[in-house]
């Protein structure tokens, strides 16, 4: 979240909602170098986030609801994972805002756009882990990822991805309640203000819940899931052994990218927790360097939301495919010379246990992975 929790001794009015001024030891401790590089830093990252992540998740979108069909819960996840990105990526510009002016829009546009912030950032994370439960679910269970009739599939379906939004917007929800605007050293700013008498042990617990909900379940979810994926797919007959390192290479992709991008964050997270808990930092060139970890590491986090369409959606050959035929069309209409291009068919590895067969149906209710080269 867009936060800035500190500890100031309970005399204090300013609760834990303020981090530019620390009081250790009867002094002050200036934070005016945190908000100076939050206003440089800050609003770079974003733009550049913004831009690249529009781009990929827009796409995304667009080819799943125009072209390709939801055959899977991962095909349904991946569309649900570019809509949650698209909403976080919106509200990068209002952040960007208020790093360099402070805030502006008001109180109910605060608590929006915090609730927004936190609520798609866990859900990106969740359904990151769905993805994982499903391949592995298609791959050592249910070969064709049906456990009924296509109507009691897709009910399946809807019912995973509303119970993945309530859990994420259950993380958000103390964002839309404690979210205010105050005033704070010359300058109005957006954040989290909770009542005297809760602060430190509500913060405190909704730091570790949003560590273990958005960062170290989905992790090990992931880790466990692909790790049976990848066993099933290296004792997997009838496919060339390049094509199985090759997919292997693309699921350990998938766990680096999401170790990389989450953990330096969420350690962020972890240390800010105890020193809520505990009052471990007690020097002001600490607590300016945890600010200062917190704003870099978090958009380190964010970049995530860039990757994951590279990740989930253009690894797919079925999903390159409808996007390569989208700009021919484009390209021969620009050139207002329409004319008959011949498609090579896409060699896909499913990561299931079915036959050779039946992997090489041409069936139009084939199921495929998104993992496919």
């Amino acid at each position: 979240m867009m936060e800035d929790f500190t500890y100031h001794d309970e005399e204090e009015d300013s609760s834990l909602n303020d981090s530019y001024y620390y009081d250790y030891e009867h002094s002050i401790c200036d934070k005016e170098a945190v908000r100076s590089f939050a206003s440089a830093f800050l609003p770079v990252i974003y733009a550049l986030a913004l831009v690249v992540g529009l781009a990929g998740n827009a796409l995304v979108v667009v080819v799943y609801t125009s072209r390709l069909r939801l055959r899977t819960l991962t095909d349904v996840c991946i569309l649900n994972l570019a809509v949650s990105d698209l909403l976080l990526l919106f509200t990068l510009p209002f952040w960007a805002a208020d790093a360099v002016h402070g805030w502006k829009l008001g109180s109910p546009a605060c608590k929006l756009t915090s609730f927004l912030y936190s609520t798609n950032f866990s859900c990106g994370m969740l359904l990151l882990a769905c993805i994982s439960v499903d391949r592995y679910r298609a791959v050592a269970h249910n070969p064709m990822g049906r456990t009924g009739t296509r109507g009691q599939v897709k009910r399946q379906w809807l019912l995973v991805c509303v119970l993945l939004w309530a859990v994420a917007s259950f993380l958000g929800l103390p964002e839309l309640i404690f979210s205010t605007v105050k005033h704070s050293h010359d300058r109005m700013a957006c954040t989290a203000v909770y009542p005297l008498h809760m602060a430190r042990p509500a913060k405190a617990a909704l730091e570790l819940l949003e560590v273990t909900l958005g960062f170290l379940i989905p992790f090990l979810v992931m880790v466990v899931c692909y790790c049976w994926v990848g066993r099933a797919l290296s004792q997997a007959a009838g496919v060339r052994r390049d094509r199985k390192w090759r997919t292997l290479r693309v699921l350990l992709a998938v766990v680096a990218v999401f170790l990389l991008t989450q953990l330096p964050y969420n350690v962020v997270k972890l240390c800010r927790a105890m020193d809520v808990i505990y009052i471990l930092v007690t020097d002001c060139d600490v607590s300016k360097g945890l600010d200062h970890a917190l704003q870099v590491t978090e958009s380190l986090a964010l970049t995530h939301a860039c990757i994951n369409p590279v990740l989930y959606a253009f690894i797919g050959s079925s999903f390159r495919g409808h996007v390569l035929k989208a700009a021919k069309h484009l390209g021969q209409r620009l050139k207002r010379q329409p004319r008959h291009v011949s498609e090579e068919p896409a060699v896909e590895i499913s990561l299931n246990t079915r036959n050779q067969t039946q992997s090489q149906s041409g069936s139009d209710d084939r199921d495929t992975s998104t993992f496919t080269i």
